[in-house]
C-alpha cells in the first residue's frame, strides 16, 4: 500500500515509525515531513492547509490511505475534501472534528449528555465576560474557543488577571479568531491524565494513558507550551479511574456524537482532572496528542495500517487491539526561549547514535535539511524516547539518551516523570 501522512512534527515522526513497521507498506510518503521523517517518508513540499494539493498529489500518486495528524487541516475540513474524491483517509470529518475545533461546542455536548466536567459559561460579548467574573470565584480558567496551539488557555487567580485575560483573549486578539468567542470555567485541582483512544463511530477501543508536562520550567513553572515531555502509562491512572470512565465518559462521548449527526472516525484524546469527586473531562483533542503519540505508539504491536483501515470501515470491533506491557518516557529537547522567542537553523549532530538502539527513539519535532546538514527549525526541536520494563527505568534511559545530541541552545526540563517516584 502506498500511504501518506499529513503533518511535519514529532507526533507525526511517531506516526510515519509506527506504520513503518505495517506488513501492508510499500510506499510512505509525508507532506510536509522534516528531517527525521525523511528517514521512514518521502517528504513532499505541500503544507498541511494546501487541501487542492494534497488531495491532487494523493490521486497522482494512487495514494491508497492518508493519516491526517494535525489539528488544523482536521477542523479545517480536509477529511471531506479527501472523501469528495474518493480517496480513503484517516481522521474526524469537519463536523466531528469540532470536538476539538470548539471548546464551546464540546462543553455544551458534554452537559447535555452527562459527561462529567467543570462547571462553565460561553461568551461572544467580552462586557458579559467582565461582569460575569464580578461575582466569580477564584482561582478561574479562561479557554479561547477555536484552535490556539494549545496555548489558548490561562489560569487566572484574581480578578485582576482575569480582567487582563479577557482582553487578551477577545480584545487583543492573541489567538486570533480563536478568542471570537470564550469558555470561562471553574478551576479543576488534581491530577492531568490523557488517554487515547481510537474510533469508528461506534465503537471505542482505548489505547495507553499518559502524563503531560505542559509548563516551559521546571517545577512546572514559566508558560504554557506545547508539552515538555510526556510519559505512559500514568499510574495514577488505576483500574477503579479506567472503569469510572469507561461507564461515564468513553463510551458516553462517542455515543453523544454520533447522537448529533456527527460521527465520529478517527482518535479521540480524552484530556481527564482526576479530582475529589471522581474523573471529569477537561478537553477533547480530535487527533494523536504531541508528545503522547511519541510515547504510545512505539509500543503498539497491532498493524497500524490495520487500524486505520478498520477504523475507516467501522470495523474496529473486530480488531485486537495489542501494546506492548513496557513503559515509555519522552523528553522533550527546545530551543532556548521556547515558547516565546528562539533561534532557528542550528545544527544538530550526534543523531546517528540512535541508530540500532532498540527501545530508544529520536522524534523530531522542528528540523529540516541545509545541505547536508540536520538542523533546528522550531522551538520544540527533538523528542527523546525510551521504552523501559518500568517507568523509572524509561525515565532514565531517556535522560541518557538526550545526552547523546546536541544543538546550540539546547534546552529541556529535568523533571519529566517526576511524578513516578511520588506515585
Amino acid at each position: 500500500m502506498k500511504v501518506l501522512i499529513v503533518g511535519g512534527g514529532g507526533r507525526e515522526h511517531a506516526i510515519a515509525e509506527a506504520v513503518s513497521r505495517s506488513k501492508h507498506l510499500d510506499k510512505l510518503y509525508c507532506a510536509p515531513g522534516n528531517a527525521g521523517i525523511a528517514e521512514y517518508a518521502e517528504c513532499v513540499p505541500i503544507t498541511p492547509m494546501e487541501f487542492d494539493k494534497l488531495v491532487e498529489f494523493a490521486k497522482d500518486k494512487q495514494i491508497d490511505l492518508t493519516i491526517i495528524g494535525m489539528d488544523d487541516p482536521l477542523v479545517g475540513g480536509i477529511v471531506d475534501a479527501f472523501e469528495a474524491e474518493g480517496l480513503r483517509v484517516f481522521g474526524p470529518r469537519k463536523n466531528a472534528a469540532i470536538l476539538e475545533g470548539s471548546k464551546a461546542f464540546s462543553k455544551d455536548l458534554m452537559k447535555k449528555y452527562n459527561i462529567p466536567t467543570a462547571a462553565y459559561e460561553t461568551f461572544e460579548d467580552p462586557a458579559e465576560a467582565l461582569e460575569y467574573l464580578k461575582t466569580a470565584k477564584f482561582p478561574i480558567v479562561l479557554k479561547a474557543d477555536g484552535l490556539a496551539l494549545g496555548k489558548g488557555v490561562l489560569i487566572c487567580e484574581t480578578l485582576e488577571d482575569a480582567n487582563a485575560g479577557v482582553r487578551e483573549i477577545m480584545q487583543d486578539k492573541k489567538f486570533g479568531d480563536a478568542g471570537k468567542k470564550m469558555v470561562i470555567e471553574e478551576f479543576m485541582t488534581g491530577r492531568e491524565v490523557s488517554v487515547l483512544s481510537f474510533v469508528d463511530g461506534k465503537t471505542i477501543k482505548l489505547m495507553s494513558s499518559a502524563q503531560d508536562h505542559k509548563r516551559a520550567g521546571d517545577g512546572d513553572t514559566g508558560l504554557n507550551t506545547g508539552g515538555m515531555g510526556n510519559f505512559s502509562p500514568s499510574p495514577f491512572y488505576t483500574e477503579e479511574v479506567d472503569a469510572f470512565c469507561k461507564e461515564h465518559i468513553y463510551q458516553r462521548t462517542v455515543d453523544a456524537m454520533r447522537a448529533e449527526g456527527r460521527e465520529f472516525k478517527g482518535v479521540i484524546f480524552f484530556g481527564l482532572m482526576l479530582t475529589e469527586d471522581g474523573p471529569k473531562v477537561l478537553e477533547y483533542n480530535a487527533r494523536f496528542g504531541d508528545p503522547e503519540a511519541q510515547v504510545v505508539l512505539p509500543r503498539l504491536q497491532t498493524d497500524m495500517i490495520e487500524v486505520c483501515e478498520a477504523v475507516i470501515d467501522g470495523k474496529l470491533d473486530q480488531v485486537d487491539l495489542k501494546f506492548e506491557d513496557k513503559a515509555a518516557v519522552c523528553v522533550v529537547l527546545a530551543s532556548e526561549g521556547y515558547p516565546v522567542k528562539y533561534e532557528k537553523g542550528k545544527e544538530i549532530t550526534g543523531l546517528e547514535n540512535f541508530k540500532g538502539k532498540d527501545g530508544y527513539y529520536c522524534f523530531h519535532a522542528g528540523s529540516k535539511f541545509e545541505g547536508d546538514k540536520i538542523v533546528t527549525n522550531g522551538g520544540r526541536v527533538l523528542g527523546i524516547t525510551a521504552k523501559g520494563d518500568t517507568l523509572a527505568e524509561a525515565r532514565k534511559k531517556a535522560y541518557e539518551a538526550t545526552e547523546w545530541v546536541s544543538f546550540e541552545n539546547k534546552y529541556m526540563r529535568h523533571d519529566i516523570g517526576k511524578a513516578i517516584d511520588e506515585a
